[in-house]
């Protein structure tokens, strides 16, 4: 259940609220596609189960009132340190292609520099104390936004 909830207030309202409103009140929209259909399934799966990772491997939630107690170092975590925001913003970029609104697509570039701010202000900081040798080995081989090619394995 407090999985759920902040499934549902945390990239629910940022990936599954704002970009319709936004694109509603969009002046300027353009050509709508459906290629924005595969890309907020591929967000969404890619969400999806890092919500499940952080369930499951991590014992708590994305949320910052209720983190995990482990590392979270499974699945798309073996590839990138961020896949969770990766599937946020490309939730963002499937509704911007899905509406044709460029307003959705800077909301999408807004949410970029926010997370990438939150990560290496908060985030990074907070995990290297939770979990300091894991994370110190972690971080040496997984990079923070690109993923790698060969899974990472602890």
């Amino acid at each position: 259940m407090r999985a759920l909830f902040a499934f549902l207030t945390l990239p629910g309202v940022f990936a599954g609220l704002l970009p319709p409103i936004i694109a509603a009140i969009d002046l300027w929209r353009g050509e709508s596609s459906a290629l924005g259909y595969a890309v907020i399934f591929l967000g969404g799966l890619i969400l999806t189960w890092c919500v499940r990772d952080f369930y499951v491997a991590g014992k708590g939630t994305l949320a910052p009132w209720d983190p995990p107690k482990n590392l979270v170092i499974v699945g798309c975590y073996r590839l990138v340190r961020n896949p969770m925001y990766i599937g946020v913003l490309l939730i963002v970029l499937g509704w911007a292609l899905l509406t044709g609104s460029s307003a959705v697509f800077v909301y999408g570039l807004f949410l970029c520099v926010v997370f990438h701010i939150r990560v290496v202000v908060h985030e990074e900081h907070w995990l290297s104390r939770e979990f300091p040798s894991q994370w110190c080995e972690y971080i040496s081989q997984v990079p923070r936004w690109l993923p790698r090619v060969k899974p990472y394995s602890a």
